[in-house]
C-alpha cells in the first residue's frame, strides 16, 4: 500500500519538475525526432540483398552461415529460408572466399535439372541434361558414405545403334575425395562400382575406374589376375580353420603347447563354365523313336507296247503262238516268293467263273520305297564352376618329445613311439580332410622344443633398476629435508626471534618499594614499547652471537672505534 501511493506522488514531483524547466520536453522532443530521422536515413540507405545460394541442405547451410558470420558478412534468409541473401555488391566476393573453403559441398545438379526443360528443346539437349542429372545423382548417393568429403562421376553412354557389331558398352569413372584422416575400403569400393553399375543400363563393375583425390587407383579393373584383398582373407581364412581344427584334434593326446602346424592351401580363384553338346546313336532299334516314315508304292501290269521298225511288216499283228507264254510275277510287299502265285490263282479261278473274263497276260512290275528317318540322342551339359575350390593342401606337424620322470625323479624328454605318431598322422588326415587324388600331403616330425632364454649378465647393485629407483626416491626426500631446514634457519627463526620479546625479570623488594614509593605512572605509548621490545631483542641476539662467535665480536667493536677515531 505504501508503494502504490509513493508512485502517484513521483510522477507528481516529475511533472512538477518538467513545468519548472519547459526547455526540457523540448529537448526531448528534439532528440527525438532527430533518431527518427537517422533511423529514416539508415533504412533508405540499407543494401540490396541477392541469393547467394539457393537450395542449400541444412549441413551445408550451416557450414555457409557459420563462414557468413566468421567473414563478418551480413546476410538473410529469403521467404520460406529456401535461398541465403548477401548484400548485392559482396556476392561474388563471398562466393570466391566460400569456395576457397569448399563450400558448398553438395553444390551438384540431379534430377532437378529437368524440371526447367525448356519448349522445342532438341534431343541432344535432353539427353545430355539427362545425363548431367544422372551424373549429380549418383555423386549425392556416393557422397552419403561417412568417409567420402565429396564426388564427381562421369559417365560415357556411347549412342545406341542398330548395328551390332558397332555396339559399345557405357563405362564411368568415378573421383573420390576423402575426409583428411580417413580411408576406404575395398568393400566400399566395389559398394560405389556396384551402385554405379546398378544405375546405369549395361554398365558392368569392371568397366568403372575410382580414384581418390591423391590420384590412387583404388579399383583394381584392369589386375583381375592379381588376388585382391578379399581372396587373400579368403585364403588366411581357410588355413586359420584347417590349422584350429589339427590343434584341437591333437591337443588332447599330446598336450597343450606340445603341438604346432602350419597349413598351406593352393586355392583356385578361375571361373569355370563348360558346354558339352554330344550325340549317340540308337543301340537298340526296337527301342528307337520314329520321327518320320514315308512310303510310296507302285504296280504296272498289261501288254507289252508295240515297238519295232517301222514299217509294212511291223504294223501287221503277229503270228499266232505255237506255245503258251507265261511271265513270272513279282512278289509284293509283304509276301513271300513261293506265294507269288496265288494272286493268279485266284485270278484264275475267277476267269473260270466269269466267262466274260479274260486271264491276263503280258509283263507286269511293282515298285516300293519306304523312308524312316529315327530320333537321335542329344545330351547338353551346362557346367559353370564356382571359384574358392580347394586345389592342393599342404601340412606339417611338430610334435614335442613326452616329459618322464627318471628313476632320480628328474623330468627327461622322451620320443613318441612310432604307433602313436602313426595315430597324430592319421587324425590330421581325418581333420583335414586328407585326398591323395588331390594331391594332399602331410608330414609329422617328432623333435623337442628348444626354448629361447635370454642370458643377461648380472648387473651391478648400483646400476639395477630397483636401487636406481630407490635412489631417486631418497634424494627427493633429502632434497625436501634440506629445503626445510633452510627455511627454519634462514627465515623461520631470525622472524620469531626479531618479533617474540623475551619475558622481563621478576621484580625484587626494593623495586617494589620504589614502586610504592613512586607516584603512579601514565600508561606507557605502544609504539616505545615496540621499540623497547625491539631493542632487547637485537641485544638477546647480539649476546648470543657473542657467547658463539667472540673474535667476531671483537673485530665488529674495532671497526666501530677505527670509525669513531677517524
Amino acid at each position: 500500500m505504501t508503494a502504490a501511493v509513493a508512485l502517484p506522488g513521483r510522477s507528481a514531483e516529475v511533472i512538477e519538475r518538467l513545468k519548472a524547466n519547459p526547455k526540457l520536453p523540448m529537448m526531448l522532443g528534439g532528440a527525438a525526432l532527430a533518431a527518427a530521422i537517422a533511423v529514416g536515413v539508415l533504412w533508405s540507405r540499407s543494401p540490396d540483398y541477392k541469393v547467394l545460394y539457393s537450395n542449400l541442405s541444412e549441413r551445408d547451410g550451416g557450414s555457409v552461415i557459420a563462414s557468413l558470420q566468421q567473414m563478418n558478412v551480413p546476410y538473410k534468409f529469403a521467404e520460406g529460408g529456401g535461398a541465403v541473401m548477401v548484400p548485392a555488391d559482396k556476392v561474388h566476393e563471398t562466393r570466391l572466399r566460400l569456395a576457397s573453403q569448399g563450400l558448398p559441398k553438395s553444390g551438384t545438379t540431379g534430377m532437378e535439372l529437368m524440371d526447367s526443360q525448356k519448349f522445342g528443346i532438341s534431343q541432344f539437349a535432353e539427353q545430355v541434361n539427362y545425363q548431367r542429372g544422372l551424373e549429380g545423382e549418383l555423386a549425392r548417393s556416393i557422397e552419403s558414405i561417412a568417409a567420402v568429403q565429396s564426388a564427381r562421376v562421369h559417365l560415357a553412354i556411347p549412342k545406341p545403334t542398330l548395328f551390332v557389331r558397332e555396339r559399345q558398352k557405357p563405362t564411368a569413372s568415378i573421383v573420390l575425395q576423402l575426409y583428411p584422416g580417413r580411408a576406404i575400403d575395398e568393400g566400399q569400393v566395389a559398394a560405389i562400382s556396384h551402385l554405379v553399375s546398378s544405375s546405369v543400363p549395361e554398365l558392368t563393375p569392371k568397366a568403372i575406374s575410382i580414384v581418390d583425390q591423391h590420384g590412387n587407383l583404388l579399383s583394381n579393373s584392369g589386375n583381375e589376375r592379381m588376388l585382391d584383398a578379399t581372396q587373400l582373407k579368403y585364403v588366411q581364412a581357410l588355413e586359420q580353420n584347417y590349422l584350429k581344427r589339427i590343434e584341437a584334434i591333437l591337443t588332447p593326446i599330446v598336450g597343450k603347447d606340445n603341438v604346432r602346424a602350419q597349413v598351406t592351401a593352393d586355392v583356385d580363384f578361375s571361373v569355370v563354365e563348360h558346354t558339352d553338346e554330344s550325340y549317340k546313336p540308337n543301340q537298340d532299334p526296337t527301342r528307337a523313336a520314329i520321327r518320320s516314315q514315308q512310303t510310296s508304292e507302285s504296280n504296272q501290269q498289261g501288254a507289252t507296247t508295240p515297238g519295232g521298225v517301222p514299217g509294212a511288216l511291223s504294223n501287221q499283228p503277229p503270228a499266232a503262238a505255237a506255245a503258251p507264254v507265261t511271265t513270272p510275277q513279282t512278289p509284293r510287299a509283304g509276301q513271300a516268293p513261293g506265294q507269288a502265285g496265288a494272286p493268279a490263282a485266284g485270278q484264275q479261278g475267277q476267269a473260270a467263273q466269269g466267262t466274260s473274263t479274260a486271264a491276263p497276260s503280258g509283263p507286269s512290275s511293282n515298285r516300293r520305297d519306304s523312308t524312316v528317318n529315327y530320333e537321335l540322342d542329344r545330351t547338353v551339359r551346362h557346367v559353370q564352376q564356382a571359384p574358392g575350390g580347394v586345389r592342393r593342401l599342404s601340412v606339417a606337424v611338430v610334435v614335442n618329445y613326452r616329459q618322464k620322470a627318471d628313476a632320480k625323479g628328474k623330468p627327461v624328454a622322451e620320443a613318441l613311439p612310432p604307433a602313436l605318431l602313426e595315430q597324430i598322422q592319421n587324425l590330421t588326415k581325418e581333420a583335414m580332410g586328407f585326398s591323395a587324388d588331390r594331391g594332399d600331403s602331410i608330414n609329422v616330425v617328432n623333435s623337442p622344443f628348444t626354448v629361447d632364454r635370454e642370458i643377461t649378465p648380472e648387473l651391478p647393485l648400483w646400476k639395477q633398476p630397483e636401487m636406481i629407483e630407490l635412489g631417486k626416491t631418497g634424494a627427493g626426500y633429502l632434497l625436501l629435508a634440506l629445503l626445510a631446514l633452510f627455511a627454519w634457519f634462514k627465515v623461520a627463526r631470525p622472524i620469531l626471534r626479531r618479533y617474540t620479546v623475551p619475558p622481563l625479570p621478576a621484580p625484587t623488594a626494593s623495586d617494589e618499594t620504589e614502586a610504592v614509593l613512586l607516584p603512579p605512572e601514565e600508561p606507557a605509548n605502544p609504539e616505545i614499547l615496540r621499540l623497547a621490545a625491539k631493542y632487547e631483542s637485537d641485544l638477546a641476539l647480539v649476546r648470543d652471537a657473542a657467547q658463539r662467535d667472540p673474535r667476531l665480536v671483537a673485530s665488529v667493536i674495532k671497526n666501530w672505534i677505527g670509525n669513531d677515531n677517524r
